[in-house]
């Protein structure tokens, strides 16, 4: 596999964006204290090389986690330039939401930091409008608070680009396939979707599909293969130029949220790729945001999270009902140019114009 060599800094063109990448201290997704070095690492070295780059119109930096954020933030001050706070994430709210963390002083002077950040900030951009709420009732002026959503780049998902080889070699050519492509993390509750695997083993019509990375992908493959599921195939994390075909192999995406009134903030970015590829999307979550996209555009269903059976026969339904699935598959594919990357940047230029002027 290809990488970078072992400098301290290191200049790429990336479609015409000149791209600077430092050398930070690496760590596996597991270990609170080596990532929190990894990320202390990454703030200090990325805002010392900054000083050295062109003098910017505006520093943006992104959150979580704060660190990155403190490292743009000081680059901004250094060079008296305009800071843009992105936010991702409420965090550390969400930390203590995952289960991660327990409220302590770490969690409370994480608090500190984030109040810090979000003042300090010429403007923010939130891509949720749970985000945006989360920091407004913050105490934060709700003027500079602005709404920028995760969207899909159209020229990638657009159009079709089925790949029957693929299928083939998946064994999935003819079933309807349920996928899950992304991130195996604390936030989706994907046991729940292996226990509604084991409920649909009898259909030979009905296959899952995993593909992706993250802190819980280990413990899903393992059990996965303790519970002999013959219907479920897993794939380790793809190539970006991959996801195009691996969505067209979708009957529907599963978006499998956890149990937790803090996911109503959630909107996943697969949401939008799968919409993008015209796969309809079967979710299960808390009802919030998601909720109201996916039932407004007719791009899905919806149902209360962390219920194997529910789940199961709702997939039941969908594959025996390809009226239903083509409807929602249209409708997708109409809904999904109000959420593509070019809407999106230019409501980013938009601000970044407002914040330089």
């Amino acid at each position: 596999m290809a990488g970078y060599k072992n400098r301290w800094r290191q200049v790429e063109d990336m479609d015409g964006i000149r791209v600077v990448r430092v050398k930070t201290y690496m760590s596996a997704n597991k270990g609170f204290l080596k990532r929190m070095i990894d990320f202390m690492s990454f703030m200090v070295v990325g805002a010392f090389f900054g000083m050295f780059e062109r003098k910017p119109d505006v520093v943006v930096a992104t959150s979580p986690q704060f660190f990155c954020a403190l490292g743009g933030m000081a680059v901004a001050l250094l060079r008296r330039k305009p800071f843009v706070l992105e936010v991702r994430d409420l965090w550390p709210d969400s930390i203590v939401a995952l289960g991660a963390m327990r409220r302590n002083a770490l969690i409370r002077s994480f608090e500190c930091m984030e109040r810090f950040l979000y003042r300090r900030a010429d403007s923010i951009v939130a891509v949720t409008q749970g985000v945006q709420r989360g920091i407004i009732d913050k105490g934060i002026d709700p003027g500079k608070v602005h709404l920028v959503i995760n969207g899909v780049e159209l020229s990638l998902y657009g159009a079709s680009s089925s790949d029957r080889e693929m299928a083939s070699n998946y064994d999935l050519k003819g079933k309807f396939v349920v996928g899950y492509l992304g991130t195996h993390g604390l936030a989706y509750a994907l046991n729940e979707v292996l226990d509604a695997a084991k409920l649909l083993e009898a259909r030979s019509d009905i296959a899952f599909f995993f593909a992706g990375s993250g802190i819980n992908r280990e413990a899903i493959e393992m059990r996965a293969k303790s519970m002999r599921l013959t219907n479920v195939r897993m794939v380790p994390r793809q190539p970006k130029e991959m996801m195009p075909a691996l969505w067209d192999m979708c009957s529907v995406a599963l978006i499998p949220l956890k149990a937790n009134d803090f996911f109503s903030l959630t909107l996943p970015a697969k949401m939008f790729e799968a919409m993008g590829s015209g796969v309809p999307l079967l979710f299960s979550g808390p009802r919030g945001e998601a909720t109201e996209i996916i039932e407004e555009t007719g791009a899905g269903i919806c149902m209360p999270p962390e219920d194997p059976q529910a789940l199961a026969d709702a997939i039941c339904r969908l594959a025996d009902d390809p009226l239903q699935v083509k409807e929602m598959r249209d409708a997708a594919r109409v809904a999904a140019p109000a959420y593509s990357r070019q809407v999106q940047a230019m409501r980013m230029e938009d601000v970044l114009r407002a914040v330089s002027a």
